[in-house]
């Protein structure tokens, strides 16, 4: 079989014949298969500006535009572009339904670049396909602004609100749709201010929000502002993971105030190398951290204390009743307010500020997947450990779209992957 067979087959374009095909050498040494391109006979060009039929020019110098590697070998289309006299546009090139633009790519190896790079990262998708970085990202920039010009909006009613830190004082906010079986990234904006949350209103506009019915936060007061503004008709629930995040890091507080205050006094350094057994669930310690947290319990320590105020807090999520957990929630801040250790005391008034929040927790734990938010931040976190960072924050987002936004793909003529 002819190599301009398999290209008709998957790589057809009306008013263009695959000429001559030919396997050379290049300036590196690698092989490389040329194909030359040329307008069927009677064919008209047509304008790149109105997409019009106009009569040609003259020639350019032939192009070469990279396509798909068949075999593992590079195959470029050549081709010279006919100059057009549009009536409209003045003179101007013809548009070739392969090309984007300018750029030294076919659509279909463009596509085939971005469909790799949600599997790997930027650098080892340009290595393995022989490009450059910059037509990695091109393609994956082409494939997001596709995508999110054609993804559907409609039946979201659970939304999931995050800040993210990806650099040096640098914050992404992101939102998710929660929804029960639809889970995806559907905004990311640059830093973590009212003013970035109501963008993201703004974008998705209020019919939309109209039909919200839940949204998951955490206690970052500007979030909490714009949501109570924006859809105050929604249930607006805190996440769970913020709060045993948050008293994890108290717990950590007083245990490192806690070992100064012994070696100051002399004292034996029991609380030496203790951090993880403390802050790790029982179920997921090692077996020489089990010991050390059983040695531990028999010290008569604030620290210890403390830690057996957050294990007990975990009663709280397994209540089903509103009104039971608002009641163990009480109790338990009285006897923290009562404990004298005030990082564990600043949780405890955190708690009261926020406790219809937090209750609202039980109301939608049944409708709501709530630990999608923090499953999409695990998920954004490897995304951008693989792409070994990056210097903007456009690039960042285009990475985060593309690789948690779900977004919609063409209808191909072939699939090359």
């Amino acid at each position: 079989m002819q190599l301009k067979v398999i290209l008709n087959a998957v790589e057809k374009h009306p008013g263009f014949v695959y000429d001559e095909t030919r396997l050379v050498m290049d300036a590196k040494g690698d092989q490389r298969i040329e194909v030359d391109v040329r307008p069927r006979q009677g064919s008209k060009a047509k304008c790149s500006g109105c997409k019009q039929e106009a009569p040609g020019y003259d020639r350019l110098p032939a192009r070469e535009f990279q396509f798909v590697p068949l075999w593992g070998i590079a195959v470029f289309f050549l081709y010279a572009l006919r100059r057009v006299e549009c009536c409209r546009c003045g003179v101007l090139v013809e548009e070739v339904p392969w090309a984007l633009g300018k750029r030294p790519l076919t659509k279909s190896f463009a596509w085939f670049l971005s469909l790799w790079a949600r599997m790997m990262s930027w650098t080892e998708v340009s290595r393995s396909f022989d490009t450059s970085w910059e037509s990695v990202f091109r393609s994956v920039e082409m494939a997001v602004e596709w995508g999110r010009a054609h993804q559907d909006l409609s039946g979201i009613t659970a939304l999931g609100v995050d800040e993210i830190y990806w650099k040096k004082g640098k914050f992404l906010t992101v939102v998710y749709q929660i929804n029960e079986g639809a889970k995806r990234l559907l905004w990311a904006g640059e830093e973590r201010r009212e003013k970035t949350l109501n963008e993201f209103f703004d974008w998705f506009g209020a019919e939309r929000s109209n039909l919200v019915k839940f949204i998951c936060s955490d206690m970052w007061k500007p979030f909490l502002n714009v949501i109570a503004k924006r859809i105050p008709h929604a249930l607006n629930i805190l996440d769970r993971y913020h709060i045993a995040a948050k008293m994890n890091k108290a717990l950590d507080e007083v245990r490192a105030q806690e070992t100064k205050s012994l070696k100051v006094k002399g004292a034996e350094p029991v609380l030496k190398e203790s951090r993880w057994c403390l802050l790790k669930r029982p179920e997921n310690l090692t077996e020489n951290q089990s010991i050390k947290l059983k040695d531990l319990l028999k010290c008569n320590l604030k620290t210890m204390r403390a830690y057996l105020l957050k294990e007990d807090f975990q009663f709280f999520w397994e209540y089903s009743s509103p009104t039971w957990a608002a009641r163990f929630m009480d109790q338990w801040c009285t006897r923290t307010m009562r404990s004298r250790i005030e990082p564990m005391k600043k949780i405890a008034r955190m708690l009261r500020a926020h406790r219809p929040l937090i209750l609202n927790w039980f109301v939608a734990k049944e409708q709501v997947s709530l630990g999608a938010v923090e499953g999409m931040n695990n998920k954004l976190k490897v995304g951008i450990r693989k792409s070994y960072g990056f210097r903007t924050s456009y690039a960042l987002k285009i990475m985060l779209y593309h690789k948690l936004g779900d977004l919609p793909l063409p209808q191909f003529t072939h699939r090359f992957c």
